[in-house]
Parts: structure tokens; C-alpha cells; sequence
């Protein structure tokens, strides 16, 4: 049975606003490019001054589930010119360039934005051609969920429960809800790619946070212990061949034997 792609998404900087995209590219051995390829590292005495450092766990960098009020944020990244624009509510907070100077000007406004959460500073790290990657888990991955198992978890939850609080990649509609763990060691065309369905995504309370408020107003991550005795929602593939993504691609089982 073949699915279809609803949606796209792409989090230029990890814990900000994911950015919906018609098409994304993906790159076999890395994931999808421009995909958390900013992070907010906690600058402690021990960190490197590079702008760019490579991937560590994320416990090493701001993260919503931590620091909520992230998500009240409205971030949006343009990688052809290398402006991260800031808004809350409406209201224009900053503008900078992540490729001069002013990275620093960006790093400076998330440290007193969350001043009274902080240990440390943060820090702005990655590289603007989209190619560094500071995703959860060091295995390069994509992340699907399905429309239907989330429709089912709204029914559940008993109001429309929000795509942007999973931060997925990609999603898709045309199997019954949670049938997309059965998918797990299959591979898949997808557009032009090739991907492979690896593990179901373990959740955190990140999934609680109202991505539009900040605030953890519905308990999902109980939800799903209670009604379905597990933390997961979604699942992982590694991307096999490299090439372009769109909204409205089929996503479809392939028989390799």
C-alpha cells in the first residue's frame, strides 16, 4: 500500500520553528540538507570558539523540552541570505546575518531571552551551506509520522493535536494509524530516493509544549503510556540515494529480493 506526502518541514536551527517546504533535498549518508543545521550550544568554559563544531548529544544544546519558551518564538531562516529573522507575537525582535558578525548579535539574544533559565551562555554554531548536522542521535536520519495515527491521538486527546509538537520531516497519509511500525527494516521509493524505515521514535515531554505559546498544556507523552503503552510516535529512516522531495510524492514499499 503506497502513501502520500501532505507535508515537509525543515528546522533550520535545532529547538526553533520548524520552516514548511514544498520540496526538500536529501542527501544519502546525511538526511535532509538545511535540517538542524544550527544549534544553540551551551558556551561553557570547556567549548571550542569555532563557529562549528562537531555533532554532540543534546543535552549540549538548548532544547524546547528544557526551555519551553523557545516555541513562543516565530524563527524563520533564509539560507540564500543567511538572515535569521526573530519574532514574538507579531513583533520584529531581531534580524541578523548567521554568516558576519552579527552570528554573535543572535547568540547574545536567545542568552537574555532565557537568562533566569540558563547556566551558561548560548552560542550559535553550524554552517550556512546547510551540510553541518546537529540532530538527537548521531546516526544520520529523517523522521516520518503518520496523519492518520495522529488524527487517531487528537480523537484521543479530544482536540486537534498540533503536527509541529512531533518537529517531523516528513508526513503522510493512505495507511491506518500506528501501521507505519510495521514498516520498521523496509525500504521505501520515495519521489526519487530511497529510504530505509529503521526504529519507531521514542518521545520526550518535548512533545507537551504547545509549539505556539511555549506552554505544556496537554499531557501526550501520559497519553500514549495510558492508551497505548509506549512513548512513540513516528518512525526513522536513513536515506539510501540521494534526490529531490515534494509534497504529494508516493511513498511505496519496494520488493529488493
Amino acid at each position: 500500500m503506497s502513501s502520500i506526502i501532505t507535508q515537509l518541514f525543515v528546522h533550520p536551527v535545532k529547538g526553533l520553528t520548524p520552516q514548511a517546504e514544498t520540496q526538500v533535498t536529501l542527501q544519502a549518508g546525511h538526511g535532509i540538507l538545511g535540517d538542524r543545521a544550527f544549534a544553540l550550544m551551551y558556551d561553557t568554559s570547556a567549548s571550542s570558539n569555532s563557529n562549528v563544531v562537531p555533532w554532540m548529544q543534546k543535552r549540549n544544546f538548548a532544547m524546547q523540552c528544557d526551555l519551553p519558551r523557545l516555541a513562543a518564538l516565530d524563527c524563520y531562516y533564509d539560507f540564500k541570505t543567511e538572515l535569521l529573522t526573530i519574532k514574538h507575537k507579531g513583533k520584529e525582535l531581531l534580524i541578523a546575518k548567521t554568516n558576519s558578525e552579527e552570528r554573535n548579535l543572535i547568540s547574545v539574544f536567545f542568552t537574555n531571552y532565557l537568562a533566569t533559565e540558563l547556566k551558561s551562555p548560548l552560542r550559535l554554531v553550524g554552517e550556512n551551506d546547510g551540510k553541518t548536522r546537529y540532530p538527537d542521535r548521531h546516526t544520520a536520519h529523517i523522521s516520518l509520522i503518520n496523519q492518520t495515527t495522529l488524527d487517531q491521538l487528537s480523537n484521543i486527546a479530544r482536540q486537534p493535536v498540533d503536527i509541529q509538537r512531533f518537529r517531523p520531516n516528513i508526513v503522510f497519509k493512505g495507511i491506518p494509524a500506528w501501521a507505519e511500525f510495521d514498516w520498521i527494516g523496509q525500504v521505501f521509493q520515495l519521489g526519487s530516493v530511497q529510504i530505509e524505515i529503521t526504529a519507531p521514535i521514542n518521545r520526550c515531554l518535548n512533545i507537551d509544549v504547545n509549539p505556539k505559546t511555549g506552554e505544556q498544556d496537554l499531557p501526550l507523552l501520559s497519553l500514549l503510556q495510558q492508551h497505548f503503552h509506549h512513548r512513540q510516535t513516528g518512525v526513522l529512516a536513513k536515506v539510501i540515494t540521494s534526490g529531490i522531495v515534494a509534497v504529494g510524492d508516493r511513498l511505496q514499499p519496494l520488493n529488493l529480493n
